[in-house]
């Protein structure tokens, strides 16, 4: 499990833009002077994780997504780096096989009648833009409004719950791990000394 998060970290470090690249560019210039916004600590980890999830499931949209976790952290005091890999949940594999079916059938305990079969056909027959219009202004649109805010509150609630958790596991075994070295040091040289020569 260690290696695997190893791998990862070290990954997102090489993902990750310099602090020179965001001060040198106009956009992420006013973010790089904050530097809490880069960190990882207890309280930018958990937010962080909650903001991209959020975004990630309730803007559909890749572009916006990164931009619209990046501008959230800022008021919330995420982790914008970790907001912005987070928001990849919602892929096209993700989204079309749980986000959107999971989104339509929250939304029709609402009373609305979405149905996904009628996106798929309209994908199929390669529908025009007035069919599309037609479609998103039936009852599925509200439907999977209401469904994707709903499905991306109770995400952001857990994920946030779950990485403060493991925030305080990872921190406790770091801290127990040295707490036990000093003891390992002090019987190793003991246990030499003893040895006859």
């Amino acid at each position: 499990m260690s290696a695997l998060l190893h791998r990862m970290s070290v990954w997102l470090h090489r993902q990750m833009p310099t602090h020179s690249q965001l001060e040198g560019n106009r956009f992420t210039r006013p973010f790089a002077k904050r530097q809490e916004l880069f960190r990882f600590t207890r309280r930018s980890v958990p937010r962080g994780m909650a903001v991209g999830m959020f975004i990630g499931i309730f803007a559909l949209i890749p572009g916006v997504q990164i931009v619209g976790a990046a501008l959230l952290c800022v008021p919330f005091r995420g982790n914008i780096p970790l907001a912005a890999a987070v928001t990849f949940i919602s892929n096209p594999f993700t989204t079309l096989l749980v986000i959107l079916p999971l989104a339509v059938a929250i939304g029709n305990t609402f009373g609305y009648h979405a149905d996904i079969a009628t996106v798929n056909a309209m994908v199929r027959e390669g529908a025009g833009l007035e069919q599309w219009w037609h479609w998103l202004l039936s009852d599925t649109a509200p439907s999977v409004v209401i469904g994707l805010f709903i499905q991306s509150v109770i995400a952001a609630v857990v994920s946030y719950v779950l990485s403060m958790w493991f925030w305080r596991w990872w921190i406790g075994r770091k801290h127990h791990a040295r707490r036990l070295r000093p003891a390992i040091r002090k019987v190793v040289p003991e246990t030499q000394s003893d040895a006859p020569a």
